[in-house]
């Protein structure tokens, strides 16, 4: 749980713990594998999935502001070559203002 956390606050240095603590509780197994518990910024169908899985189920937010807010974060990301799906929703869910509903 650390490790999310810290790797969060690189992004947003006052992040709840509870916070991530949720998302990673929601992901479950998904994290035990190093593939899955990445994101590929360069998937288009990886990014569709992170839309309508997390933004429209979890988040329900749907259309462009489901599109801008996982753009903003990809940018915000760009120069981390390994983008924690940890980090990735809790950084959509900040773009979305949908931190305190999770």
């Amino acid at each position: 749980m650390t490790d999310y956390l810290a790797d969060v606050k690189k992004y947003d240095a006052d992040a709840d713990e509870a916070i991530v603590s949720k998302i990673v509780k929601h992901l479950g197994i998904a994290l035990r594998n190093r593939d899955s518990s990445l994101v590929s910024t360069s998937d288009p169908e990886e990014l569709a999935r992170v839309k309508e899985k997390w933004c429209g189920k979890k988040l329900g937010v749907t259309g462009a502001a489901a599109d801008n807010a996982v753009d903003a974060v990809c940018k915000t990301l760009a120069a981390d070559r390994s983008k924690s799906r940890v980090t990735f929703y809790y950084l959509v869910a900040k773009e979305l203002g949908k931190l305190g509903e999770l």
